[in-house]
């Protein structure tokens, strides 16, 4: 089973992205979930200048929530939303 990890052998690595698009539809999430999932993830990983989720940790999380709520001014919702998808995609990296 492929995760954030690995890649095919003798084939360019898979990216990131796309590594959580296919164990979303692996999970049989709904199409807008993936949509919403990798859209939050990607706001992320910019958020924090790019950096791969095995260097961040429980402190990026709560910058990117906390930026949201504050310098945003998201819902509670959204926010929630947001969390979910970043703890599928660190779950998984």
């Amino acid at each position: 089973m492929p995760d954030c990890q690995t890649s095919a052998p003798l084939s360019a690595p898979v990216k990131l992205l796309d590594q959580v698009r296919d164990r979303i539809r692996r999970l049989g999430y709904a199409k807008r979930t993936e949509l919403s999932y990798v859209h939050w993830i990607k706001r992320y990983i910019i958020f924090h200048g790019k950096h791969h989720p095995r260097d961040m940790g429980k402190p990026e999380v709560e910058a990117f929530l906390t930026a949201l709520a504050v310098q945003r001014n998201v819902a509670a919702f959204t926010q929630n939303l947001a969390l979910s998808a970043i703890l599928f995609f660190i779950g998984r990296c």
